[in-house]
């Protein structure tokens, strides 16, 4: 099943081009406008220079203050940044914590043994449906994505898996694709994820560290992405309900979305 397509960059995280899923029925999505990536503060124009040609004018940067405060973005040229906070009404579950964790092998078995970890990770997903400091941090992403003016765009979290997995879910599924497309490519991430934390897992392992728990921890799973979309289906009936009711994104920003994202194959 057809995927983002992987960008080359060797100081940016997990980048890639939404452009060219396929959506059903001889549609897709438009290439070179929504771009999906980790936290840039390692990005270097100099050294990526197709990356700094990709002509991004907004980076929605989807993570907490204290995240962006440690390691702030370095903006491609041109572009503008726009912060849309998921996680700030429960900032103990941010990346930082869970490297901090990594660092600590029995700290990491008393927070997360014994099958805690994917628990843990499943609540984050429910909590960013339900809560409502993240549905505004979504309302204001689905808004700015919508702005021609903004694109191409560019959204992050951290590692790129999952604050920024469920934003591309709901784009994917506001352009109309199903649920097994949706899927893909919310795990298709995990090689580049499991890269991205490779060396703290190094060091956890070296140290005695549960597998289990760093598994749980750097990748994707499709009990997450269930999680969410449970969530979601229970409080709103689905995607129209968590649009307009949770959201409240007007119809005219869901429409503008449909019709400048998709175009026939």
């Amino acid at each position: 099943m057809q995927t983002a397509r992987a960008v080359p960059a060797s100081t940016v995280v997990n980048l890639r081009d939404l452009g060219g899923i396929a959506l059903g029925r001889d549609r897709r999505l438009r290439q070179g406008i929504l771009l999906r990536s980790g936290q840039l503060s390692d990005f270097d124009a100099e050294h990526d220079i197709a990356v700094a040609a990709l002509g991004i004018r907004t980076v929605v940067d989807l993570r907490t203050a204290d995240e962006r405060q440690w390691a702030p973005d370095r903006l491609p040229p041109g572009a503008r940044l726009f912060v849309a906070d998921v996680l700030g009404d429960h900032p103990g579950v941010t990346q930082g914590r869970l490297r901090a964790l990594l660092s600590d092998p029995a700290a990491a078995f008393d927070a997360l043994g014994g099958g805690k970890a994917e628990g843990l990770f499943a609540q984050v997903y429910r909590k960013m449906v339900l809560a409502p400091g993240a549905a505004a941090a979504y309302r204001a992403f689905l808004e700015t994505a919508a702005d021609p003016g903004a694109r191409p765009l560019l959204f992050h979290c951290a590692t790129g898996k999952d604050r920024t997995g469920w934003a591309t879910a709901l784009l994917l599924l506001t352009a109309g694709a199903s649920r097994e497309v949706v899927r893909a490519e919310f795990l298709a991430v995990n090689r580049a994820a499991r890269r991205a934390f490779g060396r703290e897992v190094h060091r956890y392992l070296e140290g005695g560290g549960d597998p289990d728990i760093a598994a749980a921890i750097t990748e994707v799973r499709p009990r997450y992405l269930d999680a969410a979309l449970d969530a979601m289906d229970e409080r709103w009936g689905g995607l129209e309900g968590y649009l307009h009711k949770a959201l409240r994104v007007p119809q005219a920003v869901v429409d503008r979305l449909r019709a400048d994202l998709v175009i026939t194959a």
